[in-house]
């Protein structure tokens, strides 16, 4: 193989990095894999580590590249070809590092799967805004057509290098778009949230167009999510459990209980979720983010949202229900995200926690006035993290001091700056 390998993980600041080998070492190096360092883990969105990182400068790690994470971006327009693959980030004899992202969200999977017997079946769903195009309305043909053929090219590379593109749009925002890929086990939506992001960018480049994930570009104007569609499978059946016909608003007793885990850890979560110093900024009410910790029914302000369900065309309702997380952000790695909200909602399965209400489709924003809100701010959130002994339960010590170091560093970075100005710095990172 000509061109290079590029061995790669996600960071706490949802960054990809990692290291290259030449092709010809392509099959050694998903052997070996290459060398990396714990206090990689410490570095910020801004570029440095995170001061008393608990790693310091000692360690020693290994990427271990997973074979069937593997994508082939091909050479175009003097752009070389570039293999990419996800790794696991091990000790250097191969065993597993206790605070490697992909191992806690595989761990959690596997803990679902043994105590409960479900499996996760899941979609990651993100919005990006690309720059300099002329304006266009929302939703628009007219805006579909001005981003092309980026479009068109970004859906044919999704498809061939097997991320099973499903839906492709113009969105509300001012040159902002969306991108779904269909529903699929849950590590490999994971994965596939984590390359989704590099390929869109990789392409952009290639054609000239400046993209951003970044949470908010202007405390104005909309925002860029990435909405998490979870449903559960029994596992020894392969059948759906999440739709009961009897129940408010159609959803199970495993899938209620489900839901509890995750709201009663909400303000915790979302330090997790939405981790960037712009993530508070957007999730806010009346931006059609989240306006509070409930579940609904078809309601996109609620932190939980029972998805709609269609009989069109022979469509089955027990495949297509399932729940939307709704506050997360391309900020935050995606392993982290599904591993947490995984073990929430095990929390809830196995717990003693209340069902919540289900609130019906026309509930009023003033029967809505006493939910529980979300933090105000990410600094609340890091604090509601520290105090919730459940969820620092799930993951190493130095994992949560490591993600509570980089985030704070990232706070202290746009101290003192304007929501327009701190807009900015996020957004020329994502």
């Amino acid at each position: 193989m000509t061109g290079t390998v590029f061995v790669a993980t996600c960071d706490l600041a949802g960054l990809t990095r990692g290291r290259s080998v030449p092709g010809a070492e392509h099959d050694a190096v998903l052997r070996r894999g290459v060398g990396w360092v714990p206090a990689d883990l410490a570095l910020t969105c801004f570029g440095g580590i995170a001061e008393d990182n608990v790693f310091g400068s000692t360690g020693d790690l290994r990427l271990m590249p997973d074979r069937a994470t593997g994508v082939v971006i091909p050479e175009s327009d003097g752009h070389p070809a570039v293999r990419l693959y996800l790794a696991d980030q091990t000790l250097p004899d191969g065993t597993p590092w206790h605070c490697d992202p992909r191992t806690v969200a595989r761990s959690a999977l596997a803990e679902l799967r043994e105590r409960v017997g479900l499996e996760v079946v899941a979609s990651f769903e993100h919005e990006f805004t690309v720059a300099g195009l002329e304006p266009t309305a929302p939703f628009s043909f007219a805006r579909h057509r001005a981003v092309e053929p980026f479009g068109t090219e970004l859906v044919e590379l999704l498809g061939e290098v097997g991320l099973a593109p499903e839906t492709w749009l113009p969105e509300y925002g001012e040159n902002q778009f969306e991108i779904t890929l269909e529903p699929c086990d849950g590590l490999v939506a994971a994965d596939r949230a984590v390359l989704l992001k590099e390929l869109v960018r990789d392409l952009a480049r290639r054609r000239g167009h400046r993209v951003s994930f970044a949470p908010l570009l202007d405390p104005e104007g909309s925002g860029n999510g990435v909405h998490l569609h979870l449903s559960l499978r029994d596992v020894s059946t392969g059948r759906p459990v999440l739709l009961d016909e009897t129940r408010p608003g159609r959803l199970s007793e495993v899938g209620a209980r489900f839901a509890a885990g995750i709201l009663a850890h909400a303000r915790a979560l979302t330090a997790i979720t939405a981790p960037s110093p712009t993530s508070f900024l957007r999730l806010t009410p009346h931006r059609w983010s989240v306006g509070g910790v409930f579940l609904a029914e078809r309601n996109r302000e609620a932190l939980l949202r029972i998805c709609p369900t269609s009989t069109v065309g022979g469509g089955r309702a027990d495949q297509q229900l399932n729940l939307e997380y709704r506050a997360a952000d391309a900020t935050a790695n995606p392993w982290l995200v599904l591993g947490s909200l995984v073990r929430a909602g095990l929390d809830g399965i196995l717990g003693e926690t209340d069902e919540p209400m289900v609130w019906p489709e026309d509930t009023t924003e003033a029967q809505l006035a006493e939910v529980l809100p979300l933090p105000a701010t990410l600094a609340e959130a890091l604090g509601e993290l520290e105090r919730d002994e459940t969820v620092l339960g799930w993951f190493h010590p130095d994992l949560v001091r490591t993600h509570l170091d980089v985030t704070r560093a990232q706070l202290a970075v746009v101290e003192g700056l304007t929501a327009e100005q701190i807009c900015r710095r996020v957004a020329d990172v994502y």
